[in-house]
């Protein structure tokens, strides 16, 4: 079937930033002008003519977001949202300030890293990428360095994109890929890269030993790159283990899949391949069961209608089998200009089996709201059937979207645990003006057979608090769920009211349970 009543365009989120590529060869004037009352803190400065500003140290410290009360006997893990980052931008730079938005998140040992987009623009991407780290008791954060010409050093990219971070345990490195693209100069047309900045403690960031700021694991001129995502086997037991995986779609009239792999730390990656059969399909996340076998859910566009597909690798991303649908999509389109797509998000569990999220009006009247749904694979060929995450009744009026699923690696089978991140506006039927955007959680304790009452993170947050792109108002096309020490953590873009013209979007985290 196709998608009910609400036709959903994959093209729009290519052409969102594609179409704004010879716009962005001038800098963009910023929608929210007008500085805060503490904007002085991050001045601007103009050298030969380039616009530059320092960005937040290595060492900064969010307030308040150190030493909060956590849960009985985790110090430090707080269980109430806090503020974890800011836009370190004042209004004079290229984008919306100040803005974060699409985090995406990991945690290994007693780490979780967390990147995101800052100074999102209008037309696509971002005027850097943002990292936050909790270790220690404590949220730290700052910017991936020397990527784009907004930063200070500047780096050779006109905006940045879709951050995905990942961590290979057989290498010590915490790995944040991204999506860059240049709008040419007069020595190279405009192209697009996916890029790798790495860390050894998710705090100093740098891409190669010898100081470079990132690694190149792939660029086009020909065509446009999109939605990156990364991952590392870190199962001992692997015949892989150390191998990390980047995967991405080159756009055009259609978009094709791509996949890359390294075996180094990612120092060095293979060149991209198309799985077989070549399909067509955007938002690959790549997972990894013990055993080595990497499975990429995706969302697969389709002349008859799209799908949620998924595709193998079983030697280490030497060859990529064909995709197997797992449900054909049913989206209905949110209220009020909100941009949202139904683009899986996939997590897996200590004992193999993966599971994907989506957002599909399936069991709703009339398509008239989506919920959260979920189906799960052991193999990546057979899957459950559809189920609806029971967030509220179906009869409840509300609309859930961009869901963030993540899975404790230390846990699987029937005692998995999950967590689940999302957005939801309490009544679908709403106007831009009066839409309520809201982040929830939902966690598992038995592999996504029974979940636990929905809690409200943040909002309620008005549309026009938020920063503004040519697919709507924007709070990311991902949220994020980690885990560390059992505990699920949710990273979200919460907006507070504006002031004085400027924007108050951040990135917020909360340990779960408390």
């Amino acid at each position: 079937m196709t998608i009910e009543r609400h036709s959903f365009r994959p093209a729009r989120m290519a052409t969102s930033i594609v179409g704004g590529l010879a716009a962005l060869t001038m800098w963009l004037a910023p929608t929210h002008a007008g500085p805060r009352p503490d904007a002085s803190s991050h001045p601007m400065t103009r050298t030969a003519g380039t616009v530059r500003t320092p960005h937040t140290p290595a060492t900064s410290v969010m307030p308040g977001a150190a030493g909060l009360p956590g849960a009985p006997g985790a110090p430090g893990m707080p269980h109430t949202p806090v503020r974890i980052s800011a836009d370190p931008f004042s209004f004079l730079a290229p984008g919306q300030h100040a803005s974060e938005a699409e985090p995406s998140a990991y945690g290994h040992g007693d780490t979780v890293v967390a990147a995101f987009q800052v100074g999102r623009l209008c037309t696509g991407g971002s005027a850097a990428i943002g990292w936050a780290a909790w270790r220690g008791g404590a949220w730290r954060h700052g910017l991936l360095p020397g990527l784009t010409v907004t930063q200070a050093p500047p780096g050779p990219y006109t905006f940045i994109s879709d951050p995905s971070v990942a961590y290979d345990a057989a290498h010590g490195l915490w790995l944040a890929a991204a999506l860059a693209v240049s709008t040419g100069t007069s020595s190279r047309p405009r192209h697009t890269g996916v890029v790798v900045s790495r860390s050894r403690d998710g705090v100093q960031w740098s891409g190669t030993p010898n100081g470079h700021a990132y690694i190149l694991v792939s660029d086009s001129e020909r065509s446009f790159y999109n939605k990156d995502w990364i991952t590392c086997d870190n199962a001992p037991g692997s015949r892989y283990y150390g191998h990390c995986y980047a995967a991405w779609d080159r756009s055009g009239r259609v978009d094709q899949l791509l996949v890359s792999a390294s075996t180094d730390g990612g120092a060095t990656w293979s060149p991209p391949v198309a799985p077989a059969g070549a399909p067509t399909g955007l938002g690959g996340q790549p997972v990894v069961q013990p055993d080595g076998t990497v499975i990429v859910p995706a969302f697969g566009e389709h002349r008859k209608g799209n799908t949620i597909l998924a595709f193998a690798s079983t030697n280490g991303g030497g060859a990529w089998g064909a995709t197997v649908t797992i449900a054909t999509v049913q989206a209905h389109e949110a209220a009020g200009g909100l941009r949202t797509e139904p683009l899986p998000s996939a997590a897996v569990d200590g004992a193999g089996r993966v599971y994907v999220a989506w957002q599909d009006c399936r069991f709703r009247p009339g398509c008239g709201a989506n919920d959260i749904v979920l189906s799960s694979s052991t193999d990546g060929r057979a899957w459950s059937p559809v189920s609806r995450i029971p967030t509220d009744p179906v009869g409840s009026g509300a609309d859930h979207f961009i869901p963030g699923l993540g899975a404790d690696p230390t846990t699987g089978g029937r005692h998995a645990l999950l967590g689940l991140t999302y957005y939801d506006y309490p009544k679908a039927a709403c106007r831009r003006q009066t839409c309520a955007l809201e982040a929830r959680f939902v966690g598992s304790s038995d592999g996504g057979v029974t979940w636990s009452a929905p809690r409200r993170l943040g909002g309620p947050m008005r549309l026009d608090w938020l920063p503004q792109t040519t697919g709507g108002a924007f709070v990311g096309d991902y949220i994020a769920t980690a885990f560390v020490r059992h505990r699920a953590v949710a990273v979200f873009s919460l907006a507070r009211v504006p002031l004085l013209g400027r924007l108050d979007q951040a990135m917020d985290a909360a340990f779960l349970p408390d």
